[in-house]
């Protein structure tokens, strides 16, 4: 963010400029540190459809990403952390991050730790990304756990953009298929009705029923539309609350197909991210803790937390992992037992991570693979479905 400014020089010079700076008391701050008086000090107004823009982009995974493997490069380059801070926020086109970026490294200046300013923003950085670096910290290996966390993030970007990128085709079947049917019952729909009244034969069920059906859609459209935009936000609403989750995460691991592969992808989550956290340093059941609150389904968080009590009490991991047959198979089991006793439970965790996480990927093929004929196949019998409910009476009145 810049500001214009103008002060007065110790000798008492004015001077005017622009300094850049998280804030107007951070800028005032810098301001009087170069021993300024700062007698004027504004933000330049920004035309409203920018700040639109700005408030529709946020901060994406990707922007994370950048900056962890940049301040990593940087950091390891013995360039201090402040001026890396300050130059990635320089090059950064998110104004909104630029902030935040900015803000974080004047705080570093003024003597707060990396970890501490990062926490001021758990939106962006999350639980488990500010004990790595406080980890980081502590250990004296701060460009090591910044390697870790840009390593940890990119993969968990890669697998959500291969996510998005398999869902792109059959969302543009089942679009194209909505505005046929559209088309459809708004047009061609009420040009049979006005036929078939005018004629003498025997409407089919079928056509009937389109017919209903189409004259319901006509009329009621809006409010059906409505009606079902309300459900998802409601569902949505609850699904937030600690009971709803609970309840549908409960519900999706046990659905066929889905289940299986929710449970390979948290399973993976939870073998990085605790692979990630022994590696920088933190305790294990301080890295179980955190595990759980970023894997992002309440029924393995709890499970995780019981195996964090027994753990505390000197239980070894893979004997408390057995006892949930259900959430953890056998090869995590058994590869965490491998790591407990050869010393090196971050380099199993991390083959195992590296083993579910092609598992994922196999599974998003796979649920595609199904999905995809399923989606042709279906939306192509109701399109036929409707021609043909259509071509039968034209048919039908022709030939009488």
């Amino acid at each position: 963010m810049k500001f214009n400014y103008q002060a007065r020089t110790k000798k008492g010079e004015i001077q005017a400029g622009v300094v850049e700076a998280s804030s107007n008391e951070a800028a005032l701050s810098l301001l009087q540190k170069h021993g300024y008086y700062v007698t004027y000090l504004e933000e330049p107004k920004t035309p409203f459809y920018a700040q639109k823009l700005d408030l529709l982009k946020g901060i994406s995974l990707r922007d994370i990403v950048l900056f962890s493997r940049q301040i990593s490069m940087m950091f390891s380059s013995k360039i201090s952390l402040v001026e890396s801070l300050r130059v990635l926020a320089s090059q950064t086109r998110n104004t909104e991050f630029q902030e935040e970026v900015l803000d974080i490294s004047t705080e570093v200046e003024g003597g707060s730790s990396f970890s501490k300013a990062l926490s001021k923003y758990p939106k962006t950085f999350s639980l488990l990304y500010v004990a790595m670096v406080r980890a980081g910290e502590e250990s004296g290996k701060l460009a090591e756990s910044l390697d870790y966390l840009a390593d940890h993030l990119e993969r968990e970007y890669n697998l959500a953009a291969k996510t998005k990128g398999a869902l792109v085709y059959p969302s543009l079947v089942l679009g194209l298929a909505m505005v046929v049917i559209f088309l459809m019952v708004n047009t061609v729909v009420p040009q049979l009705k006005k036929v078939l009244e005018e004629s003498t034969a025997e409407i089919p069920k079928v056509t009937v029923t389109v017919l209903a059906v189409s004259e319901v859609v006509r009329k009621y459209g809006i409010l059906i539309i409505l009606g079902f935009v309300l459900m998802v936000v409601l569902l949505l609403r609850y699904y937030k609350t600690e009971q709803g989750k609970k309840i549908m995460d409960k519900f999706f691991v046990k659905v066929p197909v889905i289940g299986p592969f929710l449970k390979t992808m948290y399973l993976s989550r939870l073998a990085e991210s605790l692979s990630t956290l022994i590696s920088g340093g933190l305790m294990v059941t301080k890295a179980l803790e955190l595990s759980a609150d970023v894997i992002g389904s309440v029924v393995y968080r709890e499970a995780i937390l019981a195996v964090r009590d027994e753990v505390r009490k000197g239980v070894p991991i893979s004997s408390v992992l057995a006892l949930h047959p259900d959430l953890f198979p056998p090869i995590f089991v058994q590869m965490t037992l491998v790591g407990e006793r050869t010393g090196s439970i971050d380099t199993s965790l991390m083959q195992v991570a590296t083993f579910y996480q092609a598992e994922v990927e196999r599974g998003i093929d796979s649920i595609l693979d199904i999905l995809e004929p399923a989606l042709i196949i279906g939306l192509g019998a109701v399109v036929g479905g409707l021609i043909f409910s259509v071509l039968m009476p034209l048919y039908q009145t022709m030939t009488i």
